[in-house]
């Protein structure tokens, strides 16, 4: 979870990440922003993240992505 913080922190360093929660609805991540973190997280992470993934409930927060990279590692 340290590394996701770490890349959100490169793309927006101005938001509270371990206790946002409308990180999409609050507009602090925008699309491009999340096309940049998905490079990242399959960059660090090993993971693909599918198309059908990519919805702003599973971004809106540092713990659903990190549910989502979790959820990825395991398949």
């Amino acid at each position: 979870m340290e590394k996701l913080i770490e890349i959100l922190e490169e793309l927006n360093p101005d938001v509270d990440y371990e206790n946002c929660e409308n990180l999409v609805d609050g507009r602090y991540l925008d699309s491009l922003t999340i096309l940049s973190l998905i490079s990242e997280i399959e960059d660090n992470f090993g993971v693909v993240i599918p198309t059908v993934e990519i919805i702003p409930d599973n971004f809106n927060s540092a713990k659903k992505i990190w549910a989502l990279i979790t959820k990825l590692e395991e398949e």
